[in-house]
């Protein structure tokens, strides 16, 4: 093998693996501390929070690791151990702000969720049972009706 074609190997492969893990390391991080949040949405039901919360981890894997392997394609190869650094930055750069972005849409859909729990769960008023009319205070005189303008 070409020993630029070595750069790309290296980088290609660092690129993914660091990726990879970094996908794995926030999706149990939402997945642990997003469960909180499910279970109280779900009217303290654990089976169907732990089912949801199941079923996003595996969205998010697809959705990053998908991003991760359609980017290999994208951006300038390096030919030398200072352009495979740069690039493996950049790669990297990328994942972590998509990482971020998946990270405040599930922060956003379970605020959602627990948002719309709350508000299904909230004390209702009590509907009236009666009309009273308004009194006027004493002393009160109504002002004169407007004159039209003319």
């Amino acid at each position: 093998m070409e020993p630029n074609n070595m750069y790309i190997v290296w980088a290609y492969g660092f690129y993914v693996t660091i990726s990879v893990l970094l996908t794995m390391w926030v999706a149990r991080t939402l997945s642990k501390n997003g469960l909180v949040f499910l279970v109280e949405a779900f009217n303290n039901n654990r089976e169907l929070a732990s089912s949801v919360n199941h079923l996003l981890v595996v969205g998010f894997y697809l959705i990053n690791i998908g991003y991760v392997t359609l980017a290999l394609k994208y951006g300038d190869k390096p030919t030398n151990l200072q352009q495979s650094i740069e690039f493996l930055s950049t790669k990297v750069g990328l994942v972590l702000l998509v990482l971020g972005g998946m990270h405040f849409i599930n922060l956003r859909v379970f605020s959602n969720m627990r948002k719309r729990a709350q508000l299904k769960n909230a004390v209702r008023p009590v509907p009236p049972q009666q009309w009273v009319p308004p009194v006027p205070p004493q002393g009160f005189t109504p002002p004169p009706a407007a004159q039209p303008v003319r």
